[in-house]
């Protein structure tokens, strides 16, 4: 995605800016910059999606492979995947899903390439973080985010986005176990793998990214076919369900 077509992108999203702010972008740095897309990040949350009705809950299921699970001890995300979903379905396309490497110049541990097979001369020509997560932005919109174990996704997107953007993170995140919790209660932590087991979903492209968010999706397209069968319309009755139980 070139400049022209992200500043047009910003444009398209919040209308009423002046052409100074989307001259900021340029640098990452620069304070127009930063407060634009405060200001963005406050427009795309200003809706409420707890009485979306499941069925049309327009949701971006996501994962990310890092070196380690610490950002603040150095840790580094190298690869996002992503996968659009409208209720239980999940959308097909080159549009419906993202993928990419995160450039890094710092050498990744051996058992972490071992075990995504992403090495370090692929991360050396990978598009900066920077430009990753502008295109990320623009993916998901404003829709909600939904990821397995997702306080990991979260501790990443929160140190990359002040990192980079210096800005919050702000988009609504959901854990899987937000909807597995109906029918598992007394599961407090279960791995990817188990949950696929679980769902009859194969695994497949373990360890990656996209792969890894695939699963995950067809993981909430079976939670939420369920709760439709319970009754459950929307995110909100998930709430109070969960919180009766």
């Amino acid at each position: 995605m070139g400049m022209n077509e992200l500043f047009q992108f910003f444009k398209d999203m919040s209308g009423k800016f002046n052409s100074n702010i989307y001259a900021g972008i340029r640098g990452q740095s620069n304070p127009q910059h930063i407060s634009f897309l405060r200001q963005l990040q406050k427009e795309l949350n200003k809706k409420n999606n707890l009485d979306t009705p499941l069925e049309t809950l327009k949701v971006v299921v996501f994962d990310l492979e890092t070196t380690g699970f610490y950002p603040e001890k150095g840790d580094q995300a190298i690869s996002i995947g992503a996968i659009k979903m409208c209720g239980a379905t999940i959308e097909e396309g080159e549009e419906a899903s993202f993928y990419s490497l995160i450039k890094s110049d710092k050498p990744i541990p051996n058992e972490i390439s071992a075990l995504t097979n992403i090495h370090n001369d692929e991360l050396a020509a990978a598009p900066i973080a920077l430009e990753v997560l502008l295109k990320f932005y623009k993916f998901i919109n404003g829709s909600i985010l939904v990821a397995h174990h997702s306080s990991h996704e979260k501790a990443f997107m929160q140190k990359m986005t002040w990192d980079i953007l210096r800005t919050r993170f702000e988009h609504r995140l959901i854990d899987t176990a937000f909807l597995i919790r109906l029918f598992n209660s007394n599961m407090k932590s279960f791995t990817l793998d188990e949950v696929c087991k679980e769902c009859g979903v194969e695994i497949k492209d373990r360890h990656h990214a996209l792969g890894d968010a695939k699963m995950t999706a067809q993981i909430w397209s079976y939670y939420v076919r369920r709760a439709q069968k319970m009754g459950i319309v929307t995110l909100r009755e998930v709430y109070e369900q969960i919180t009766k139980g």
